[in-house]
């Protein structure tokens, strides 16, 4: 009886809880980001604090059963503090994500992160335009799904190399590569 009262339990909350099938809405949120270190020539390397920035995009969803496919297209504003100025990436962030739903709510993903560097800024020093404006990164996390509302925690890392020459500094560079925490709220319209 016990089990049955169980399985009974589980199939309600899972269908009446998760975000299901296929649609499209609007995503926001907090990052918790560093991009890598600032190297300067006969100088040890400085690695950069961790500072919050944002990201407000859209989302697709297309459900196929317990896995779905969740392509996005994000504008993220990181910030990452060095010891002598503070380095600030705008950039375009697409990531394609595969998710399987585990239990009701709870869903986990992972997929790559196709970015394109919109603008940097290091303060007062002038900075040239990255060795690549698009990147590749990487993302995963879990994601609880409640009817038209979401919220998701991921990790996201930068995977190909991409440093920016700094002019008027001897033989110094900044690595903009990203390492963040990403809290995203999502809306499902």
């Amino acid at each position: 009886m016990r089990f049955l009262f169980l399985i009974s339990f589980l199939s309600i909350t899972t269908f009446s809880f998760a975000q299901s099938g296929s649609g499209f809405g609007l995503k926001g949120g907090l990052n918790y980001n560093s991009n890598g270190e600032f190297t300067r020539e006969f100088q040890a390397n400085e690695s950069s604090s961790k500072n919050i920035g944002f990201h407000l995009g859209v989302f697709g969803k297309l459900d196929a059963g317990p896995i779905y496919l969740r392509p996005e297209f994000v504008y993220t504003r990181t910030s990452s503090e060095y010891p002598v100025e503070d380095l600030i990436i705008s950039k375009i962030d697409i990531p394609v994500l595969v998710g399987v739903d585990i239990l009701g709510p709870l869903s986990v993903f992972a997929g790559p992160d196709f970015q394109y560097i919109l603008s940097s800024d290091f303060g007062n020093i002038n900075i040239e335009d990255p060795e690549d404006q698009f990147t590749i990164g990487a993302q995963f996390g879990v994601a609880l799904n409640f009817q038209q509302f979401g919220l998701d925690i991921r990790y996201e890392r930068g995977l190909s190399e991409n440093e920016a020459l700094l002019t008027g500094v001897t033989e110094s560079r900044v690595d903009t590569r990203p390492e963040q925490i990403i809290l995203s709220l999502s809306v499902k319209l």
